[in-house]
């Protein structure tokens, strides 16, 4: 039904600049018939799998060892407890990802709830540099890994590896969208591995399932609470779906619901390792570990080395797949501000060929390698899970806006309540809150 929806996305954009009159001009002119569009080649299973692809990442690699630390045996509930406050945001982009499926979805959502268009423009322009730092960290911190089956300096493999994934982006989105899912099954994959041995050697089980059942003694809860609020950077990735929402087939129905979907079965995937985790390693070692999940890995196989060189191998499809999808989302969020006459307009232009915005792909791939080759990014890096956060925050509020403000939900789009952007806008200044006083020290415990 691609005609309906672009239709669609035209009305979706219009409603949006409706609440600034001054860009509706723009908005108009950039839904114009005759030009090349974007093409829907997105369905709602690859679609979940894109999603999952963004979002189960290194953060459960890394950031389980350090919620066991503070959770002990609640570790499952702090993943779980987790998820329940990451659901307030996501239910919130899943709304407005029906409301207006465009490019440059966090800055659209600003735009339309709260009428700003210079704060439209820093959200999205906020947006874009997050996925491109992220890259260029990725693509450095990633070489080391293929360092150790390849002989090359870093660079060399950097910018090999850049220029390879900048061409499938440049190529298409349903190149783009099956090698994410492609390299996105494969992280995944070994979590279900992970689980399926952890429940076939079911002796630890039930010890690990009675302290779990246990009522935590009053000074234990302070640790959960702490662990929460570590365990809900794991779940950060969902929001980049919404990027490519004028690429998805019947996004109105589509985006809400591979949004839940992603956002569930990552839980249930973080759950279940966290469960098998604490059940089979000593807590002392998983959370003095470096590597838990390669010490899982290895606990359970009983072969140290190849678990090594299984999880690095993962590792490299991780960093691959970050790479891709973040220049993916970063070249649709300067694509989108461009069509919205925030950018230059050749930034909004789609090539026929691809149905890909080339020139916005091609900038995104060489700030992405100059950053890569010439900057230090881990200072850059730590910051974009505070501008993650203030999006977040943005997007609630611009929601809570419309819905205040009589903008009607509509019978034809997934609502929610007005109290879920208002909680969702709370929780996320407090774990922007929480990441800074950790970052100065002023946390303890």
């Amino acid at each position: 039904m691609p005609e309906g929806n672009d239709d669609g996305i035209a009305q979706a954009m219009s409603e949006a600049a409706s609440t600034v009159s001054e860009a509706a001009g723009a908005v108009r002119e950039a839904t114009g018939a005759g030009e090349p569009r974007l093409a829907r080649r997105m369905n709602l299973p690859l679609l979940v799998l894109y999603g999952l692809s963004v979002t189960v990442g290194a953060g459960i690699y890394v950031l389980i060892g350090e919620v066991a630390a503070r959770a002990g045996p609640y570790t499952p509930v702090a993943f779980l407890g987790a998820s329940l406050l990451v659901a307030l945001s996501a239910a919130s982009y899943a709304e407005l990802s029906a409301r207006f499926p465009i490019s440059a979805g966090e800055a659209a959502y600003v735009r339309a709830g709260l009428g700003v268009p210079t704060l439209a423009l820093v959200v999205g322009l906020m947006v874009a540099t997050a996925g491109i730092v992220s890259s260029a960290a990725l693509l450095r911190g990633g070489a080391g890994y293929v360092q150790e089956f390849v002989t090359a300096p870093v660079w060399l493999i950097a910018l090999l590896a850049g220029i390879a994934i900048s061409a499938i982006a440049a190529w298409g989105i349903s190149q783009s969208a099956w090698t994410a899912a492609i390299l996105g099954i494969c992280e995944v994959g070994l979590l279900v591995v992970i689980i399926s041995l952890g429940l076939i050697d079911s002796a630890p089980l039930g010890t690990a399932l009675e302290r779990l059942t246990d009522t935590p003694a009053p000074g234990q809860l302070a640790g959960i609470s702490g662990a929460i609020l570590i365990a809900f950077f794991a779940f950060i990735g969902f929001e980049d779906m919404v990027n490519v929402a004028e690429e998805v087939e019947d996004p109105v129905r589509t985006m809400p619901l591979a949004i839940a979907a992603t956002l569930i079965i990552t839980a249930l995937l973080y759950f279940s390792v966290a469960f098998v985790a604490i059940a089979h390693v000593p807590l002392a070692e998983l959370s003095a570990s470096s590597a838990p999940l390669t010490l899982l890995f290895a606990r359970l196989t009983g072969a140290a080395s190849s678990s090594g060189h299984a999880v690095t191998l993962v590792a490299i499809a991780a960093v691959l797949n970050g790479v891709l999808v973040q220049l993916v989302m970063s070249s649709r969020v300067l694509y989108g501000l461009a069509r919205m006459g925030h950018l230059p307009e050749p930034l909004g232009r789609v090539a026929a060929a691809t149905r890909t915005p080339l020139f916005a792909t091609g900038l995104v791939a060489i700030l992405i390698l100059t950053l890569c080759l010439f900057a230090e990014t881990p200072a850059l890096a730590d910051l974009t899970s505070s501008l993650t956060l203030v999006i977040f925050a943005m997007v609630n509020l611009a929601l809570w806006r419309m819905k205040a403000s009589g903008q009607p939900d509509g019978e034809k789009y997934f609502t929610v309540p007005m109290w879920v952007p208002i909680a969702g806008f709370v929780v996320s200044l407090g774990f922007v809150a929480y990441e800074w006083a950790s970052r100065f020290g002023l946390m303890t415990g």
